[in-house]
């Protein structure tokens, strides 16, 4: 089929991008130890993916506090920083672009992964289903400890060292990660928080926290380079929200006043999309001023009809750019799509991540 909408240009902020396909955040657990440290062969797979349009890193621990996954890279050390140099290079040199997504995981993570193993923090002690990744191997989550009010400046000031490093390391803007699960929407979604202070209760102040970091990263980065992600209906991670519709339309009001790139909008997440036919995504499309990026197992005919209907203005791919490095050139001619090794997904090295070959490369 044609893909006029999906091939046409679009301007976000200052960037020329040739396309609408974006490259989504994808974790690979593939760091260096010890330091979680950004390494040349992370240099390699995102150099092979830079015909997207944007990428978007894998997300990014902004503090040793935000780790929750084994082998995930940070942004809050200096080899860290040199580390994610190499990426940026990398994929400028192909004349791509990239934002780093950056990551607080909050109440997903373990003793084990965290500093002086104390306990992950949360806005209250609910804990999560399932099993923490760690370099010990699965451990059954735990009870996170609720935040102190005195420690809210201390998280967002995380957010923008976190900011001020991706700028150091050459990223073209940043991504607030405020979705699947993770610390923001703790926050946000009033099944995970059950906080009476200013950051709990009412929907103005559990969009609270969410805000005050937007507005941090937004001292640090013009708002045409930042972008943000939600993801309105997700259960991942155990979350629920008794009114996301009348939550998620509360913030994405706010955000207006930052001026941002681009809303990134989770619409499915595996099973987390379930109830997705219930959540009126058009209205955040038309409540935004940015851009509205969508996101949720879209292939080229469905990012097609989603242009061209005006219902999202950027298609974010996530799982078909591991195993396909050049993505839009293989949608873009109708070519068969290689189908990814999911166990090599998580953590490994060259197998499953910079062995998948381009067309060109036979």
């Amino acid at each position: 089929m044609k893909f006029d909408h999906l091939f046409s240009e679009i301007k976000l902020g200052d960037l020329s991008l040739s396309h609408r396909i974006v490259m989504a955040p994808l974790t690979r657990c593939r760091s260096s130890q010890p330091g979680d440290i950004p390494n040349d062969m992370n240099a390699e797979y995102y150099r092979q993916r830079s015909s997207a349009a944007l990428i978007i890193s894998e997300a990014t621990q902004i503090s040793p506090q935000g780790k929750g996954y084994a082998f995930t890279p940070g942004i809050h050390s200096d080899e860290q920083i040199s580390g994610w140099k190499k990426v940026t290079d990398a994929v400028h040199e192909q004349g791509g672009y990239i934002f780093m997504q950056l990551w607080h995981v909050g109440r997903v993570s373990h003793s084990k992964l965290q500093p002086d193993n104390t306990l992950p923090v949360a806005p209250s002690a609910i804990a999560v289903e399932g099993q923490a990744f760690t370099e010990e191997g699965m451990f059954d989550f735990e009870t996170p400890r609720a935040l102190d009010l005195s420690e809210i400046p201390g998280i967002i000031e995380q957010y923008r060292l976190a900011a001020i490093n991706a700028k150091k390391a050459g990223f073209d803007g940043v991504e607030i990660h405020a979705a699947n699960g993770y610390l923001l929407e703790q926050f946000i979604k009033d099944g995970t928080n059950k906080r009476s202070d200013i950051y709990g209760g009412s929907i103005e102040n559990r969009v609270r926290l969410a805000l005050e970091v937007t507005q941090a990263v937004t001292d640090v980065w013009p708002g045409d380079k930042v972008g943000i992600r939600i993801s309105p209906t997700g259960k991942f991670n155990s979350m629920t929200d008794s009114n996301p519709q009348a939550v998620y339309h509360y913030l994405v009001e706010k955000l207006n006043q930052f001026n941002l790139a681009y809303l990134h909008i989770v619409e499915k997440f595996g099973e987390g999309g379930v109830e997705v036919e219930k959540f009126d995504f058009e209205q955040l499309r038309h409540t935004f001023n940015g851009a509205y990026m969508a996101n949720g197992g879209y292939n080229g005919e469905s990012a097609e009809k989603s242009l061209s209907n005006d219902k999202s203005d950027l298609v974010a791919f996530g799982v078909p750019f591991i195993s396909n490095p050049d993505l839009p050139q293989r949608i873009k001619q109708g070519a068969s799509l290689t189908t990814a090794n999911a166990d090599t997904f998580y953590g490994g090295q060259e197998e499953g991540y910079i062995d998948y070959p381009s067309m060109t490369a036979g």
